[in-house]
């Protein structure tokens, strides 16, 4: 799948798919890039599990961004582009 841009370059989308919350620092540039609410802000246990941010703050390592809605990604990698612990993986369209 490939597409053109308004003025007729070829552009391919390349997705987001996945991120990383051992690298993620939950800074919130992704979020902040991303008009499509793909990311929401998450908490990292000791254990690895994430929860949501409304539970007790003792239990919380750290804040994360995760996946929110995967299939609302429109490819244009605006979020890699932002993040300073390259914690995202994007893949191309089959």
């Amino acid at each position: 799948m490939s597409f053109r841009t308004r003025d007729g370059r070829n552009w391919r989308p390349d997705y987001l798919v996945s991120i990383d919350p051992k690298k993620c620092i939950g800074c919130g540039r992704c979020y902040k890039v991303c008009g499509r609410e793909v990311m929401t802000l998450k908490g990292l246990c000791e254990d690895g599990e994430i929860i949501d941010l409304d539970e007790e703050d003792d239990e919380l390592e750290k804040k994360v961004m995760v996946l929110k809605d995967e299939g609302a990604c429109i490819g244009c990698s605006a979020c890699a582009r932002v993040c300073p612990t390259n914690c995202q993986t994007h893949t191309l369209p089959v």
